[in-house]
């Protein structure tokens, strides 16, 4: 059996009424995605087991042609607890932080902030999720460490040449409902990402990418990681610490992240299948969109924006997504069978809110094979709708890029009916 293509061309006029409410723009819908239930030989796939025999073989491809291998070195890592305090945030929470070092010379490290429940009186559920400008900015509180790190941003009294002043405290606490969170019941982890690696082009050996190197190895190799390996190689060690936290239920962990950081969540759930559920927020291309409807965001744009995020070998299908081996719905199935969420914004136009959607929808093929419930039709639903009542969920929100309130309440919801 020919392994063929999933054509888009069925989906053209749903998908062009979806488009025209967002957009003028009309986006291709000739495209055709690599099969979910066919292996590169050409062999059908029709059972769980027959899945997971093939699931490696989708992870390489990503791996090769997309992020970048992991490395297979394995390096000592060794907590630390920097910080205990049981009354935080008026008592409703402890607040911990801890340090893991990657090195003997504590030169490389990354710095977790915990904030954990004080009333549940059992391990507790947990969203584990990276950051974007230091912990201090996720929360007013005073007692978080502030970053020492470079930082992408420069304006503002929060930052000084890329770096966290104490203006910094609190500044991003909207994207991260810290009191909500503890008062569902759940706990909240979260790790500045340019711990792990600037976000900066030609950053990589500015992070921890050189304790992998090979003698005489300068650089990643063109299929070895770039920048969202490394961060999602991260959300990996933050979940070794995890596992023997006490105050942590480590089966019922959600790893979580917006945009960039939300590609990184998708790649390390997709490494990872200690990660219980899995959420990508405006997640766009390398993320969860369709990366063959080139529409908003493409290859070669974020390819020529952001060079360093993924593997060398990536660029060589700028504008060529057609002939990219895989597409996003297969990274989205990669999650099965553990619950996924993907979200996108209604004015997110950039990061293809229908294109998300549509990986969310074809990735059910996959978790039809283990009796599980997908999304209800190819038809994206309507803003604030959340759909999908089995274990893929989805919604978009009204407004712009970015993880607000309204996302958060979704996820908790989403995450009730499988971690409660």
């Amino acid at each position: 059996m020919m392994r063929k293509f999933i054509t888009g061309t069925a989906l053209a006029v749903v998908l062009t009424m979806a488009a025209t409410a967002q957009t003028t723009e009309i986006p291709d819908t000739s495209y055709q995605l690599p099969p979910l239930l066919i292996t590169q030989s050409g062999k059908a796939i029709h059972t769980a087991a027959g899945w997971e025999k093939h699931r490696p073989e989708v992870l390489a491809l990503f791996e090769k042609y997309v992020y970048g291998k992991t490395p297979a070195k394995k390096i000592p890592v060794r907590f630390v607890t920097l910080s205990v305090n049981t009354t935080a945030l008026n008592g409703a929470a402890t607040r911990k932080q801890v340090r893991a070092y990657f090195s003997k010379d504590e030169k490389y490290f990354m710095d977790m902030l915990l904030y954990l429940p004080n009333n549940t009186g059992k391990p507790a559920p947990l969203f584990l999720g990276l950051n974007f400008g230091g912990n201090q900015t996720i929360n007013a509180d005073t007692g978080i460490l502030i970053s020492k790190r470079w930082v992408r941003y420069e304006e503002g009294a929060a930052y000084k040449d890329h770096h966290a002043t104490e203006a910094s405290r609190g500044v991003q606490a909207g994207r991260w409902p810290v009191e909500e969170i503890i008062n569902r019941g759940y706990g909240l982890a979260t790790i500045y990402y340019g711990d792990l690696q600037p976000d900066s082009s030609n950053s990589i050996n500015a992070g921890i990418a050189p304790l992998f190197y090979k003698d005489g190895q300068t650089k990643p190799a063109p299929g070895e990681w770039g920048a969202i390996g490394v961060w999602a190689w991260g959300l990996g060690r933050a979940m070794d610490y995890l596992e023997t936290d006490p105050a942590v239920d480590a089966k019922r962990v959600a790893v979580i992240g917006h945009s960039r950081l939300g590609k990184t969540a998708l790649w390390a759930g997709a490494q990872d299948k200690r990660f219980a559920l899995v959420i990508s927020n405006n997640s766009g291309e390398g993320g969860a969109a369709i990366t063959r409807r080139k529409y908003g965001e493409t290859i070669t744009k974020i390819n020529t924006a952001f060079p360093h995020w993924f593997c060398d070998n990536y660029k060589a299908y700028n504008d060529r997504e057609d002939e990219l081996p895989v597409d996003f719905h297969e990274l989205v199935a990669l999650i099965a069978p553990r619950p996924v969420y993907v979200a996108s914004a209604s004015q997110d136009l950039w990061s293809d809110p229908t294109g998300e959607y549509l990986s969310a929808w074809h990735a059910g093929e996959v978790y039809k094979l283990y009796n599980l419930t997908g999304l209800p039709g190819a038809v994206p639903p309507t803003v604030n709708t959340p759909v999908g009542s089995g274990s893929i969920g989805y919604h978009i929100r009204e407004g712009g890029h970015d993880i607000q309130l309204y996302d958060w309440q979704q996820y908790l919801d989403f995450a009730d009916r499988f971690f409660k």
